[in-house]
């Protein structure tokens, strides 16, 4: 009570600020196919007389704009008219907006069929399973913490990892697949890393590393890829930056509970306009807040991105751009001595990471078209520790070991892409090299020794301990062709791609990969359109799967062909106003030579949703999987104040194990809700409003009799994986609010805001864990003889924590522009 107390007297005393003064907006305006400056355009700011009209370069610029938030309209003869929304002008930073318009073959045609697409984001290539969220969407998401990856989650077919932390982590599981099926792009530069303390293989962690500050928008395509991207098997999520200010320098600071970011930005050199930055760092005091709050956990990480962009000529353009990332996850010993803190210092590792992606994009306009080249390279050093019974939180006795990690993987890539449009044509093709480098120094301990009471060995210890360095070249081609019909009524896209590697046994052969997709869409009416796809996609092997060696030091798994899905897709999308959309899907994926655990018989599709690394293992390609549904989804930009994106699916996932029968996934929630809505009053508040609910997952219940036989040396409970996720848990759900409200003074702004996550204070429902019972201190297991704990764990007391507690997180946190 005595905090809610604190942050409603902060609140109340800032209420009384005064406010005052005008803002700017400047961008520029492109055409969509050929990415050519457009000149004459007419920029207006619906439902006022503030407009302009852009230059020869394209640019435009609006001053004395009242601060508030604004729908921006762009208009031009001959092409088709794009609003952008909720756009909010503030005094404290020049707002930039980008339009790239696409021709209107009917505007000087008798019209039979006429699309707004101000709300579609859509592409002849992609007509469906594609969404995209604005910034304003991104930065004022409630229980986000302007976290990019965390806002995703609210659009169709998108779950979280319910069961090991759905409301704390941001593993994207997308229509019943893995965290490990999707890609991340920047820019065209694709990004492997986007969360700290990732787990290796998967891409998921608990916080995303992206500023919102740079981000003008993100689209995630769910199936129907263009041709252009590799690896994906369930999403593609791009992330499109917006460019520096080339008028003058400006930046923000934010503060919020669990760390502070500050960004700057300007022109570089001469003030022409030809280069301009984005830089920014952020810095996590994550670990001294679980410290006050009494928890063992210390994560602590610092994050730095920049962008410049360098425009040669007036059709040539130089882009460089980076992220990277420092993340040290800890203990400390706990102050509360309780079951559960002393769980967590066994059962989860520790972390200490690094990353970066470093990018370079060329990209030179061409008659009807343009092409890009792009230099980039990425790399993520993971160390993992893990010791059993580590009630200090030290992590220095070797012989309570439980895993070491010490993992480098690099990537160098090359990639090129040729666009070229022709009338009714659009035509694109490219290619792509990869030099990959890849070690590990591993540990893992897998199962304790059992002994008899003569001192016998029942059962030997399983464990796993190699060092391996492999290197190789992977290549990709691909080429898409589209192509609209009666006036634009009818649109097809065909595509074709092909992948390779030097490394696995029958990886050079691209037939294996060749992977076609078609894609359809059929114009109804002026608001209805029907969409359909069908593709067959391919993804290599996880680094960590090719590079486990045997006890023999053999590399085992150069066997592994690629994993392969096949997408196939329908539905309808009706359009009702510029701001509304509304679409309905079906879906169904069906995979193949997915691999499967040796060790265990489980599938690496359900696995990857906690913290460690994914695949250090030998593995069978002999898994498949299915998952279909349906998926409702409706979204509609500011229009009288409000906005909101909100989606129904139901669906279910399976995929088989090393037994070759089809079980509920790890990720078979069976239905998912979701709605992010806002709503702006007067004078610069704003509420938003964040709700979702997901069915309870599978889970695998443990086996009492192993666990105890091996609690003492690895921390945890064993699953009994002969009953594989035939138990499941309670729903989740979780409501978050967001109160903002900004002062614009003459050159610089102020919002603060408060955030209430979790604020039913509704429990995250997770596997009971397994561990032992303790003295009163903590510093003892008890036991049933009155002797020390059996090294086989048969004099103990077991104990099942059963992970019922919940928490309702407010805090204020602010923003300063200037």
């Amino acid at each position: 009570m005595r905090i809610i107390f604190l942050l409603t007297l902060i609140w109340t005393s800032l209420v009384a600020l005064p406010a005052q003064n005008t803002g700017i907006l400047t961008g520029t305006v492109k055409d969509k196919l050929t990415q050519e400056p457009l000149i004459g355009v007419t920029i207006r700011l619906e439902g006022t007389e503030v407009g302009a009209v852009t230059d020869v370069s394209g640019a435009f610029r609006l001053a004395n704009i009242p601060p508030k938030s604004y729908n921006v309209q762009a208009t031009y003869l001959g092409y088709i008219p794009q609003t952008r929304y909720n756009i909010i002008i503030t005094t404290g930073n020049t707002n930039q907006l980008n339009f790239e318009l696409e021709p209107d073959s009917k505007a000087l045609q008798e019209v039979v069929v006429s699309e707004n697409r101000s709300v579609r984001i859509a592409s002849i290539e992609t007509p469906l399973s594609v969404q995209n969220l604005s910034v304003e969407e991104i930065k004022s998401n409630p229980g986000g913490n302007f976290d990019i990856s965390r806002v995703v989650q609210v659009l169709p077919g998108v779950g979280g990892v319910s069961g090991t932390g759905a409301g704390f982590r941001n593993d994207l599981i997308i229509r019943g697949g893995g965290p490990s099926e999707n890609v991340f792009y920047l820019d065209g530069v694709e990004i492997p890393v986007i969360n700290h303390f990732t787990t290796q293989g998967a891409a998921g962690g608990p916080t995303g590393m992206l500023n919102v500050s740079f981000i003008e928008d993100a689209t995630l395509s769910a199936s129907a890829f263009g041709a252009r991207y590799d690896n994906a098997l369930s999403s593609v999520l791009q992330f499109r930056q917006r460019e520096g200010n080339p008028e003058r320098f400006q930046g923000n600071l934010r503060v919020s509970a669990s760390e502070t970011a500050l960004t700057a930005e300007g022109p570089l050199g001469r003030k022409n306009g030809k280069t301009t930055f984005l830089a920014s760092a952020r810095r996590s005091y994550l670990q001294l807040l679980f410290k006050a709050l009494g928890l063992p956990i210390r994560p602590d990480y610092w994050d730095f991105q920049y962008k410049v962009t360098h425009r040669i000529n007036s059709r040539t353009t130089l882009t460089a751009l980076g992220i990277g990332a420092i993340d040290k996850f800890y203990f400390e010993a706990p102050d509360d001595a309780s079951p559960e803190n002393l769980y967590i210092l066994s059962a989860v590792p520790g972390v200490n990471q690094w990353n970066y992606t470093q990018g370079f994009t060329l990209k030179q306009l061409i008659k009807n078209g343009y092409w890009n080249l792009t230099l980039s390279r990425n790399a993520l050093d993971n160390r993992l520790d893990q010791f059993a019974d580590n009630n200090d939180g030290k992590q220095d006795d070797e012989s309570k070991r439980i895993l070491g990690i010490n993992s480098r993987e690099t990537e160098n890539k090359l990639r090129f892409d040729f666009n070229r449009y022709a009338g009714v044509w659009k035509f694109s093709a490219g290619a792509m090299a990869q030099y990959v480098e890849y070690r590990n120094d591993s540990y893992t301990r897998l199962r304790a020794e059992v002994r008899d009471s003569l001192g016998n060995i029942v059962e030997p210890a399983v464990e796993q301990r190699f060092n391996t360095a492999i290197d190789f070249f992977k290549f990709g081609l691909f080429g898409q062709l589209s192509r609209t019909f009666l006036r634009e009524r009818i649109g097809l896209s065909f595509g074709v791609r092909a992948d390779g590697n030097t490394f696995t046994d029958d990886g050079a052969n691209l037939l294996r990969t060749i992977s076609p997709r078609f894609s359809v869409r059929y114009a109804l009416a002026e608001k209805w359109a029907l969409n359909a796809s069908v593709g067959r996609y391919f993804k290599t092997p996880l680094y960590t799967v090719l590079g486990y060696r045997n006890a023999a030091a053999e590399l085992v798994n150069t066997d592994q062909p690629y994993i392969r899905s096949d997408h196939y897709v329908a539905g309808v999308e009706f359009v009702p106003q510029p701001f509304l959309r509304f679409t309905l899907e079906g879906f169904f994926k069906e995979y193949a030579d997915y691999p499967v655990s040796v060790f265990n018989g489980v599938s690496l599709a359900n696995q990857g949703g906690g913290f460690g690394i994914l695949g250090n293992e030998e593995v069978l390609a002999s898994g498949g999987g299915e998952a279909y549904g349906l998926e409702l989804f409706a979204q509609q930009k500011l229009n009288r104040n409000l906005y909101f994106t909100t989606s129904v699916t139901v669906f279910r996932s399976r995929f088989s194990n090393l037994d070759g029968r089809l079980t509920s996934s790890a990720w078979d929630n069976r239905y998912l809700l979701s709605l992010l809505a806002g709503y702006k009053f007067g004078k610069n508040w704003e509420l938003g409003v964040k709700y979702r609910l997901q069915g309870g997952v599978p889970y695998t219940p443990l086996d009492l009799e192993a666990s105890q036989r091996n609690y003492l040396a690895i921390g945890t409970g064993l699953p009994d994986y002969n009953r594989l996720n035939t138990e499941r848990l309670n729903d989740f759900s979780q409501l978050d609010i967001r109160v903002d409200k900004k002062w614009n003074f003459r050159k610089w702004t102020l919002d603060v805001f408060l955030d209430i996550q979790n604020a039913l204070n509704t429990v995250n429902p997770a596997p009971p864990s397994y561990t032992f019972k303790r003295t009163e201190d903590g510093s003892a297991f008890v036991t049933t003889d009155g002797k020390p704990v059996a090294a086989d764990g048969s004099n103990a007391i077991p104990v099942l924590l059963e992970n019922t507690e919940a928490s309702l997180l407010p805090s204020v946190g602010l923003i300063v522009e200037f």
